[in-house]
């Protein structure tokens, strides 16, 4: 069968991005991701529709102005509470809306959305049609291949159709289905086997559509043979641990410079907005902790580790913590 090949005249805003992931993708981790990469589009955690309308906006809302290209995943299954929070999303000058229909969580079941919105494909192209009415950013939809019972390429193709028909024309698909009863979310990122045929086949099916595969990829070299079949790539839980990938993502993906030279720019990069959180009364570690594998592969990287780890969280942590942190592993390399 003939495969489609993605030229370079077909780069999109999609081409390189970070996962969403809870407790993970905060805004300090994206701060920091931003020093590495420049182009790469970053995603917040899932917020609920919920927490948006009846909770503390601001706080689920804000991000810093550096972090752009920036969007806002959202959780939810109603039409008009979807349409009034991505309409705040673009009043607060976010780049894009996405709609979460892969979790695969307790939590978001309960809610009825996340992964289970699978199941109703007429409803999310209703939810997506609604956002788009609300906002003038794009408002894209991050789901799964299907979940429990759905076994065929043509149940999972006829969702995608359907809601492109609500306006839809950029759909993030991890390449699993959830199985929503018997495995954990942890199990459902690791258990269900891996299916990027049928990602590449939707690229073939629907030439149209922007078309990002995601799950299960460990390096850039992966990423290379994907974007040879879809649009764009996304990553999460290896960026996570190991950061410093992010690094060749401007020259390898988006023909630009390099976001950085080495680590301890990142670090000195960083530093003017730590400072900042710190005055805040923001811990130190609470912004730490998505560097512990910035030094991956590198001698010292397990004293850096190890040092933050054990006094980063201290009341009186601030900077010099930090910098002791980066001259343990300065030392080591001299």
């Amino acid at each position: 069968m003939e495969q489609p090949v993605i030229s370079p005249e077909n780069d999109n805003a999609h081409r390189f991005c970070t996962a969403p992931m809870m407790d993970w993708s905060d805004r300090h981790c994206r701060t920091f991701w931003r020093q590495l990469s420049r182009h790469a589009r970053l995603y917040t955690e899932m917020v609920t529709t919920g927490a948006l309308i009846h909770g503390d906006r601001e706080r689920f809302l804000a991000y810093s102005d550096e972090e752009h290209p920036i969007a806002l995943q959202l959780g939810g299954s109603e039409p008009p509470a979807l349409a009034r929070c991505a309409r705040w999303a673009q009043e607060w000058g976010y780049d894009e809306v996405n709609l979460n229909c892969g979790c695969p969580s307790d939590r978001v079941q309960n809610g009825a959305f996340g992964a289970c919105l699978m199941a109703e494909p007429e409803r999310v192209r209703d939810c997506v049609a609604a956002m788009r009415a609300a906002c003038d950013v794009p408002v894209t939809v991050k789901h799964r291949i299907g979940i429990d019972h759905m076994e065929s390429y043509e149940e999972f193709s006829n969702f995608v159709g359907t809601v492109a028909d609500g306006g839809c024309d950029c759909f993030i698909v991890h390449a699993r289905k959830a199985w929503l009863q018997g495995l954990s979310p942890k199990e459902n990122r690791e258990v269900p086997p891996l299916n990027y045929a049928w990602v590449y086949r939707l690229k073939r099916d629907f030439p149209q559509l922007t078309i990002v595969i995601n799950g299960g990829i460990e390096s850039l070299d992966e990423c290379e043979a994907h974007l040879d079949q879809v649009d764009g790539v996304m990553l999460g839980r290896s960026i996570y641990h190991h950061p410093w990938l992010l690094a060749t993502v401007d020259e390898r993906f988006f023909s630009a410079s390099p976001g950085t030279r080495n680590r301890e720019d990142v670090i000195d990069q960083l530093i003017p907005y730590v400072e900042r959180e710190l005055a805040k009364g923001v811990r130190l570690n609470q912004i730490t902790r998505h560097l512990l594998g910035l030094y991956q592969q590198v001698p010292g990287a397990r004293r850096f580790r190890r040092l933050l780890s054990e006094q980063a969280h201290k009341p009186e942590a601030g900077i010099e913590t930090l910098r002791a942190a980066v001259a343990e592993v300065l030392q080591r390399a001299a």
